[in-house]
């Protein structure tokens, strides 16, 4: 099996979260942003695991972009340089590989970024292994609560195994 792990971060958790679910699912599965997850990355993975934070109920929009580059209570600048999972998604060549999602935010969120990664992927000929997991941020902009990398890390590793199986 193949798997490759594909994030949108702007303070580093869900890049984080990211790390713990490929080492998860064992050694040497990549780790990608956005730009990095090519349509030749996507095409040699049987397994692809997308995550992004849940801001406003979902992924980001443009103006929230926007308004995340102005926001001066952020203990650091958030990192906009990558292409945004929404455009990600909506460039996402045509696949047949199988799918997880994941998200990173608040505990009480009535809304989901990985339900919309999953609609985009499914679009795109992906077939759903897992429903989507949501990791817990302590604040605003992080850190990870205590024990979600740890649960990151475990989820990963239950997800390579039924991919295993096929």
């Amino acid at each position: 099996m193949t798997a490759i792990v594909v994030y949108e971060s702007f303070w580093g958790n869900t890049a984080h979260v990211a790390r713990a679910v490929a080492e998860g699912m064992g050694p040497g599965t990549p780790v990608l942003t956005t730009d990095e997850a090519t349509a030749e990355a996507l095409g040699s993975a049987d397994l692809v695991v997308v995550g992004a934070p849940i801001l406003g109920f979902s992924l980001t929009t443009a103006n929230m972009r926007k308004s995340i580059a102005q926001d001066r209570k952020a203990p650091q600048a958030a990192d906009l340089s990558h292409t945004p999972m929404r455009e990600w998604l909506d460039d996402l060549p045509r696949g047949d590989g199988r799918y997880a999602t994941f998200e990173t935010g608040f505990t009480w969120s009535p809304g989901s970024s990985g339900r919309v990664i999953g609609r985009g992927l499914a679009r795109a000929g992906y077939r759903v292994i897992a429903k989507p997991e949501r990791f817990i941020v302590a604040g605003s902009y992080g850190p990870m609560r205590d024990g979600e990398i740890e649960r990151a890390r475990a989820w990963g590793a239950a997800l390579a195994r039924p991919a295993l199986a096929g």
